[in-house]
């Protein structure tokens, strides 16, 4: 009896090389997700040996859309957006438009029609988020003020994608695509008018229906007890309200998946479900990438190598430049900067995502798809070169650079104290070193006392907004000697060091000691090796959040058990 096998065979091929090839590029020391894509041009039908079947791996892909949509949206806060709105939303909005200009110009230089450049020049301006993610978690940035505006800039352009995703099939016949919608401009203007208020239903159903049903749902689910009900919860929601979206509001898989997760972030079970859901995004995820290239091209690297060129430089230096002029432009250091241009050298799902879409509307031909797939391999693999070439290339331009010595120097209304701040600010005041839950709190009992402070923040736009209120705010890197000089650390009496990120203690500690020698240090620590380390340096009080809650804790328990026993 003769069985069609070829989903399993497709999913062991496919699973099987893209293990292999994976960790073949992390023993590299490059993202698996090259070998991912290596994978598929290995069983794609470019090259010789076993060929997947292409229909079934692009089903599959679509799951690994939905999934990697999925989430995204379970990770996307409003709230970190808007902590950084003001470089992260003009940034990449502009550096987005810069981006499709070039792709638009080598396009028409190459003999495209201008919709195929816009096309072209899109799927090149959105970076990874994935790749993003998972480079700043490797060097311990993610929690930083550079990691947030580099994730706020692609929350950003993620965004912008989806909406590109929404409007460009009612468009596709006016870019030189196949027409959605046939007719004149009227008609097409009602096409898009009609799309839109479509996203607006779908979108208005979720946020008011779907963010009260879905978390009640995943509470009596998780109720139960049972894990498998739990997770398999999590998949139906994600793949069931991104096909219900795409069948009844004509919706892209995408953008339905992407508010699934934003609808099932406001649950409790926020975290769980995203941990729950984590091995089976990966593997569709690793599906997704596979499928993509299977549809490259290798030939392509010899029949136009120049194109290829073309498309990494726009890559890797255009849109670097762009991002990096946009952010010092935004009156924000060097080294922010070099972070966010190393961040957008890349690309990768969203750009796969766009130009899939291209090429099922006419706009997007196989050799634009599989240029597009040439520069993410390259973009990809070099990323890691960038983010380690940040310091040094930072120490070099400044080394080198009369302007960019200008440049880090020059005044930033944030970065001092005004004028008018009232003398007890600037003596034995206490200098009080982020301003996060933890810092918030020292802050308010300060208040209540009536003991005058300076915070010292990466957040400028925290830092404007205490400044509204009447608190004496300077914006920088306290690791920086100017930051602490600039809050007066030489004349105050005390050192608090409560940021959440991941800053150089010692570094701070020492440019403290040295500009006030009698100054009391008091710091907090994020692990338990950290808080020994200081603690046997004798660098000041050292506070470890989880032991600081075990004795708070344990002190309460003891006095109330101590009462109940005088009491007998």
């Amino acid at each position: 009896m003769e069985h069609n096998i070829s989903l399993i065979t497709t999913l062991a091929a496919g699973f099987g090389i893209a293990l292999i090839l994976g960790f073949a590029a992390e023993r590299m020391k490059v993202p698996a997700l090259v070998g991912y894509l290596a994978a598929g041009i290995l069983i794609g039908p470019t090259t010789p040996g076993f060929v997947a079947d292409m229909h079934i791996a692009a089903q599959l892909s679509e799951i690994g859309v939905m999934l990697l949509m999925f989430g995204v949206g379970l990770h996307f806060s409003l709230d970190d957006l808007m902590a950084v709105k003001r470089i992260a939303i003009p940034g990449a909005v502009v550096q987005m438009v810069c981006a499709t200009l070039l792709g638009m110009a080598v396009a028409w230089g190459w003999g495209w029609t201008w919709g195929h450049g816009l096309l072209l020049g899109l799927s090149l301006s959105c970076a990874s988020t994935v790749v993003l993610l998972k480079a700043l978690e490797a060097r311990g940035l993610l929690d930083s003020m550079n990691g947030r505006i580099a994730v706020g800039w692609l929350v950003v352009e993620d965004l912008a994608t989806v909406l590109v995703l929404v409007l460009l099939p009612p468009l596709a016949g006016v870019l030189g695509g196949e027409a959605q919608h046939a007719g004149g401009p009227q008609e097409i203007w009602l096409a898009i008018a009609r799309t839109l208020l479509e996203v607006c239903a779908f979108i208005g159903l979720m946020m008011i229906v779907g963010r009260k049903l879905i978390p009640w749902l995943l509470w009596h689910i998780a109720a139960t007890g049972s894990r498998e009900l739990f997770t398999l919860s999590i998949v139906a929601a994600a793949i069931g309200i991104a096909f219900g979206a795409a069948q009844l509001f004509s919706v892209s898989f995408a953008l339905g998946a992407f508010f699934a997760g934003m609808v099932m972030r406001e649950s409790e079970f926020s975290h769980r479900a995203a941990e729950e859901s984590l091995p089976l995004r990966d593997a569709f995820s690793v599906l997704f990438f596979v499928s993509v290239g299977m549809l490259f091209q290798p030939s392509i690297l010899i029949d136009k190598p120049m194109q290829v060129l073309a498309i990494v430089a726009i890559i890797m230096i255009g849109k670097s430049l762009a991002a990096m002029a946009l952010v010092l432009a935004l009156r924000y250091p060097l080294n922010t900067a070099l972070t966010v241009a190393a961040s957008l050298a890349q690309i990768g799902e969203f750009s796969f995502i766009l130009a899939g879409l291209g090429q099922a509307l006419g706009l997007m031909t196989n050799e634009g798809m599989s240029l597009i797939l040439a520069g993410a391999l390259f973009s990809i693999a070099l990323n890691p070169l960038m983010f380690s070439a940040i310091e040094p290339l930072r120490r070099w331009v400044l080394e080198k650079s009369a302007v960019a010595r200008e440049l880090e120097r020059r005044g930033d209304p944030l970065a001092e104290l005004p004028v008018s701040t009232e003398r007890r600010y600037l003596e034995k005041q206490v200098v009080l070193v982020g301003y996060g839950r933890v810092g918030q709190r020292i802050a308010d009992a300060l208040d209540c006392q009536g003991i005058p402070y300076v915070v010292a923040d990466q957040n400028r736009e925290l830092v404007e907004s205490l400044r509204n209120k009447g608190v004496a705010a300077v914006s920088g890197d306290a690791a920086e000697p100017s930051v602490l000089i600039q809050a007066h650390i030489a004349d105050a009496a005390m050192l608090i060091i409560a940021s959440p990120d991941p800053i150089n203690v010692y570094q701070m500690v020492e440019t403290a000691i040295k500009l006030n020698p009698d100054i009391e240090i008091v710091l907090r620590t994020h692990g338990e090796t950290e808080s020994e380390k200081l603690r046997k340096d004798n660098l000041g009080t050292v506070f470890y959040g989880e032991e600081e809650l075990a004795k708070g804790m344990s002190t309460h328990v003891l006095e109330r058990f101590s009462r109940a026993a005088g009491k007998t």
